[in-house]
C-alpha cells in the first residue's frame, strides 16, 4: 500500500508528536515559555497512547504506523532530554542510561527478528514511560515553580529505576536471544501446566485458531512435555474446523467462527480425536482488521473441556496483533490450569 493511503487519523497523531519535537527544542531553552512547552510537551505525550488505541480499534494499523510510532516515541523523550541537559536541568549520566536502554531492546527486537520471534511489551516498559514523561513535566516546571526541585529529582530516580528494571527484565525474559536460538523456560505458567498435568497423569490437546499453534509451542518449550501434550490441530478455516475437529456447521453460521459454541466445539473435537484427558479450543480476532466481521478485534474465546467439565472464557483483548496472540495463549495456559488444580464440576 503507497504510503499516502496509509496516512490515518493514528498516524497523523503520531506525526504530530513528532512535529512537536522542533516547538519543544525552540522553547525550553528561552526559559520564558516554560508553561505552554509543559502543556505541548503534556498533549504530545498523550497522543501516544491515543494513536495505538485508535488504530487498534479502528482496524487502521498500517506499515506506517509500525515504523513511525516506536520512532517518534524515542525521538520525541530523548530530544527534550538533551536539551533539559542543555539547560543544566538533568545529569547527562540519566539520559546515557535511558539512552542505552532503547540501544538495548532496538538489539533484542533486531535479534528476535532474525529469528522469527516477537519481542513484545513488558508491564515494567509502560511504567518506565510513564515516569519518565511525568518526570519530564516536572523537570521543565522546576523553573517557574522552584518548589518542584525536589519532587523532581525524586521522580528522576524513578524513571531511571524503571528503565534500568525495564532493560533488565527484557534481557530476563527474551535471555534466549542471546544464546543458542533456542527459547528456554520463559512462561512458568507453560512449565506450572506441564507439571500438574504431570502429576495428575492428564494428557492434553489443543485446537488453536487465533493462536496459530502458540499455546502448543509454549508447552512443548518445557522438558517434560512429552508425557502429557497429545498434539495439536492449527484450524484457521472454517472448513478445517468441521473437517478435522467436528464443528457443527450450523454453530459456525448461527454464531459464527469467533463464539463460546464454536470454542467449546472445537476443544471437545480435538479432546475426542486426539485421545487426549482435556480439550482446549482458542478461537479469536486477533487484528489489526476483524476480516469481514462485524464482532470487534480482540473478541477472543478459550474453552476447556474433560470428560465431566467444561470452562469457557470471553476475553476482549486489546493490544496488538502479536500482543493479543500471545496474551490468548497465556489465558488458555491459566484457565487449563485453573481447572485442573481446582477440579470444579461442569461450568459453562
Amino acid at each position: 500500500m503507497p504510503v499516502f493511503e496509509q496516512v490515518n487519523l493514528p498516524n497523523v497523531l503520531t506525526l504530530a508528536r513528532v512535529l512537536s519535537i522542533p516547538v519543544l527544542v525552540v522553547l525550553i531553552p528561552t526559559g520564558h515559555y516554560d508553561l505552554l512547552a509543559a502543556g505541548i510537551f503534556m498533549v504530545a505525550s498523550l497522543t501516544d497512547t491515543l494513536d495505538g488505541h485508535l488504530a487498534r480499534s479502528r482496524g487502521q494499523v498500517t506499515e506506517l504506523g509500525k515504523f513511525l510510532d516506536p520512532l517518534a516515541d524515542k525521538l520525541f523523550v530523548l530530544s527534550v532530554l538533551v536539551v533539559l541537559v542543555q539547560q543544566s536541568l538533568l545529569a547527562a549520566w540519566v539520559v546515557v542510561v535511558i539512552f542505552g536502554r532503547e540501544l538495548l531492546i532496538t538489539i533484542l527486537r533486531s535479534l528476535g527478528a532474525a529469528q522469527g520471534k516477537v519481542v513484545a511489551a513488558t508491564p515494567f516498559g509502560k511504567t518506565k514511560t510513564v515516569t519518565q514523561v511525568f518526570a519530564i513535566l516536572l523537570l521543565i516546571l522546576q523553573r517557574p515553580y522552584p518548589t518542584l526541585h525536589t519532587p523532581a529529582q525524586i521522580v528522576v530516580l524513578a524513571a531511571v529505576l524503571f528503565t534500568v528494571l525495564s532493560g533488565v527484565d527484557y534481557l530476563w525474559r527474551f535471555r534466549f536471544l542471546l544464546g543458542s536460538g533456542q527459547p528456554a523456560t520463559v512462561e512458568p505458567s507453560a512449565a506450572d501446566l506441564v507439571e500438574s498435568l504431570r502429576s495428575r497423569g492428564l494428557s492434553i490437546a489443543l485446537a488453536e485458531s487465533c493462536t496459530g499453534g502458540l499455546v502448543a509451542t509454549l508447552l512443548t518449550d518445557q522438558p517434560g512435555s512429552s508425557a502429557v501434550f497429545q498434539g495439536g490441530i492449527v484450524a484457521y478455516s472454517n472448513a478445517v474446523k468441521m473437517k478435522l475437529l467436528g464443528v457443527p456447521e450450523s454453530v459456525l453460521e448461527e454464531d459464527g467462527a469467533v463464539s463460546r459454541r464454536t470454542a467449546i466445539a472445537m476443544a471437545d473435537g480435538v479432546r475426542t480425536r486426539l485421545g487426549a484427558d482435556l480439550g482446549v479450543g482458542i478461537t479469536g480476532i486477533a487484528g489489526p482488521e476483524a476480516d469481514g466481521s462485524s464482532k470487534p478485534v480482540g473478541l477472543t474465546y478459550v474453552a476447556v473441556i474433560s470428560s465431566h467439565w467444561q470452562a469457557v472464557r470471553e476475553l476482549r483483548l486489546r493490544g496488538n496483533r502479536w500482543e493479543n496472540r500471545r496474551q490468548a495463549a497465556l489465558e488458555a495456559i491459566d484457565l487449563v490450569l485453573e481447572k485442573v488444580k481446582r477440579e470444579d464440576p461442569v461450568t459453562t
